[in-house]
């Protein structure tokens, strides 16, 4: 098997280290049924994974109007996910073990995230993993992020080399293609919404999950992962 030479790893937040998506999709869902919305809601809310939330905005203002009450269903949305939190900020399976590996290999990594930087920190700090990365890119760092590759390219900068020599490790359609377009070696574990076949193309490699992850980087880098 072909050695990749990596210089780091850059890791999606949502979806792929945070079990989150669930939550916000949970939390979006009830606050559309809240105020009476509930035809195609959950096709739509699958469609804004992975996008900042200002595009987000513009995408409800563009589906539904002008009169789309925003302000009340971002609010009704935030109580919801801080009422889902409260019981923990849930990791996806895998991922101590994964950033384990990466750490016994001797590889800086570093959390791109169409997030906040306030959400970011925050989220990291409550899933405790938070000084487990050597930087945090967000959507507040770029004027662009993702679909757009932006967040990739300065994260690998940030890092002191260059995107083609990191793996990107993903789990939504934008969020891989943001990875590729940076030149990134891209794998995804698909979270909610499955990969599309444009998305499949741009990728190294679709797993199921962390763990496989963990093994393909064992096996690409040729370092042995913890047990």
């Amino acid at each position: 098997m072909t050695r990749w030479q990596v210089d780091a790893v850059l890791l999606d937040m949502d979806g792929t280290l945070l079990d989150t998506e669930k939550v916000y999709l949970e939390a979006s869902i009830a606050a559309f049924n809240a105020l009476g919305y509930s035809e195609g809601v959950t096709e739509l809310c699958h469609a804004m994974i992975g996008i900042p939330g200002p595009d987000n905005e513009r995408t409800l203002r563009d589906h539904f109007g002008d009169n789309f009450p925003l302000v009340e269903v971002n609010r009704l949305f935030a109580a919801k996910t801080i009422e889902i939190l409260d019981a923990g900020m849930p990791l996806k399976p895998g991922v101590l073990t994964l950033l384990d590996a990466i750490e016994a290999a001797g590889l800086p990594k570093a959390v791109v995230t169409s997030s906040s930087r306030r959400t970011a920190s925050e989220h990291l700090r409550l899933a405790r993993i938070d000084h487990r990365f050597d930087a945090v890119l967000t959507r507040d760092d770029v004027s662009r992020a993702k679909p757009h590759p932006d967040l990739y390219l300065l994260a690998a900068e940030r890092l002191r080399t260059r995107a083609p020599a990191c793996v990107a490790i993903e789990d939504s359609n934008p969020g891989v293609a943001a990875a590729h377009a940076a030149g990134a070696i891209t794998l995804m574990v698909p979270d909610i919404v499955p990969p599309t076949d444009e998305t499949r193309a741009k990728c190294e490699a679709v797993l199921p999950d962390l763990d496989a992850v963990r093994e393909m980087l064992g096996l690409r880098l040729q370092f042995v992962p913890p047990t």
